[in-house]
This record gives structure tokens, C-alpha cells and sequence, in this order.
């Protein structure tokens, strides 16, 4: 029986092996390119989804979302929307309904894409809902991933250049990796709840130790 928890203890996370997508990344850079990625990716059987910002380390900037990560169980495509822009075809995956599409805090995602574009999305499950029914309130991709499986997700890359002329390997493996986590985290979800082999720990409030005043 697989043990889960309320809460995750974050300071667990350097002791627990690291996980990293090992399938292809295919990196799109234009529009034609991201017709053929689409009419890929709308043939699977279900698509894991993440987006990455430039990071703001100056007080009133703001960058629009630079890059969309969609994953299938074993290949990963990275459309540089720095590039190409929320494209006709980014558009159609977004707003399609054959597939199931799992993100994660999907909603922000959404209000990020929003502005390059005009869509609706569609198709969607958020993990972030979904996961409060086994009673788990940590809803980082880390934490839920480390508390489901064990895994360690590095988000070392996480406030990395997401405009830069090209992305790193490491980049690519970090972007790829958190699209894929969310396939594996809701059909891990699915099992859980159609076998209920789990249980949930209920981790203790830390205590107050201020000294109550005189």
C-alpha cells in the first residue's frame, strides 16, 4: 500500500533520486513545424502540458510566456513561443477535446497564454483539482511528485533564460520533464482511486513555540 501525505516535507527532497524525462525533445521554431508537432501530438492518447517564463528580476518587468511544452508517455515538443507566437496551430491543441490534456495550476498557464492570444481552452484537467479528493493540500509539481513517487524533480533550471537563442540541454530535460510529470502524476491519480491502494498520513501543524506574554 502506497503511503502518501497531507503535506510534504520539503527538506526530504536532496535525499530522494532525481527524475528526468529520458524520451525525445523535438524543439519547434516555426509555424510549419508546429502544424506537423500538432498533428502528432492529437494523435495520442493523452498530453501532459507546462509552460516556462523569463524570469523579472527588476521591479515593474514583465515577460510574456516564451515557451509550451507538450509531452506524449515518450516524446516531448517545445514550442518557442518567443518565436512563433500563439500560432493557428498552437491554437487548434489548445482548443481541441479528443485527448485528454493534463497540466498543473493550468489556470495561471492559461492567463500567461492569453496574453499572445485569443483562444479557449479546452480539454483540460487541472491537478491541482483533482488531487485534493486523495486529500493532499502540497501542490507544487515537486512536492506532489516526490510524495507520490518517491522521485526528486530538480527546478534548477526553473529561473533560467527561457529567450535565450538557444536552450540548453539542461533546459530542455527540465521543460520536458515537468510536461511528462503530469501524465504520470494523474494516471497514478486514476489508479489510486480505483484501487484506493493508499494511505494518507495527516503530517501535525508544527507547534508554536513563542512564549505566551505576560
Amino acid at each position: 500500500m502506497k503511503r502518501l501525505y497531507n503535506k510534504f516535507d520539503k527538506k526530504l527532497m536532496p535525499t530522494l533520486p532525481r527524475v528526468l524525462f529520458e524520451g525525445r525533445i523535438i524543439t519547434i521554431l516555426t509555424a510549419g513545424e508546429a502544424e506537423k508537432a500538432v498533428d502528432y501530438l492529437l494523435k495520442a492518447d493523452i498530453l501532459g502540458f507546462d509552460t516556462e517564463t523569463r524570469p523579472v528580476f527588476k521591479k515593474g518587468m514583465r515577460h510574456k510566456v516564451a515557451l509550451l511544452q507538450v509531452s506524449t508517455h515518450d516524446t516531448c515538443f517545445l514550442f518557442r513561443l518567443n518565436r512563433i507566437g500563439l500560432c493557428p496551430a498552437i491554437i487548434r491543441l489548445l482548443e481541441a477535446t479528443d485527448v485528454p490534456k493534463i497540466g498543473l495550476s493550468w489556470h495561471d498557464d492559461v492567463l500567461s497564454l492569453h496574453k499572445r492570444g485569443e483562444f479557449e481552452a479546452k480539454g483540460f484537467t487541472d491537478l491541482q483539482n483533482i488531487m485534493k479528493e486523495l486529500g493532499i493540500v502540497d501542490m507544487s509539481l515537486a512536492k506532489l511528485y516526490a510524495n507520490i513517487f518517491g522521485e526528486r524533480i530538480s527546478k534548477r533550471e526553473q529561473l533560467s533564460n527561457w529567450e535565450a537563442d538557444v536552450l540548453s540541454e539542461k533546459q530542455k530535460r527540465y521543460a520536458a520533464t515537468d510536461a511528462w510529470a503530469c501524465i504520470r502524476l494523474y494516471e497514478e491519480y486514476l489508479r489510486l482511486k480505483e484501487t484506493n491502494d493508499y494511505q494518507l498520513v495527516i503530517v501535525p501543524e508544527p507547534e508554536n513555540d513563542e512564549t505566551a506574554k505576560p
